[in-house]
């Protein structure tokens, strides 16, 4: 048996996965994870490889990847490897933008901070 041969139930990976059930059901519905696998009697079965994939969608969401450049990114990498390039530029493209979020964030903590300096100083 392979780690792909792991199988998981529904429960199961929204647990490992720490998606909702219903975001799965959508995201299998868009488009952005292949085809699951589903038991004899008709229930989903995820695999390590299905977990893998979704790690890699939870990175992607939990840093602001709009769904549209997810889906584009799934396509090219179920193109297989001829879409490298592609699937670089995506990658680049949405670093540079959590980089530029960083450090906006970065301006807002430096601001909030120093408003608790000025109240620590008013008390």
């Amino acid at each position: 048996m392979t780690d792909t041969d792991v199988v998981l139930t529904p429960a199961q990976a929204v647990a490992e996965s720490g998606f909702s059930l219903d975001t799965l059901r959508y995201y299998e519905r868009i488009g952005l994870l292949g085809e699951v696998r589903r038991s004899a009697s008709g229930h989903r079965r995820f695999t390590a490889h299905d977990l893998a994939w979704l790690g890699v969608l939870r990175c992607l969401r939990d840093t602001g990847m709009p769904i549209s450049d997810m889906l584009d990114y799934a396509e090219l990498v179920r193109a297989g490897d001829g879409t490298v390039t592609q699937r670089l530029a995506i990658l680049e493209a949405h670093d540079e933008q959590v980089e530029a979020r960083i450090r906006e964030l970065q301006r807002q903590r430096q601001a909030i901070r120093d408003k608790i300096a000025y109240y620590r100083e008013v008390l």
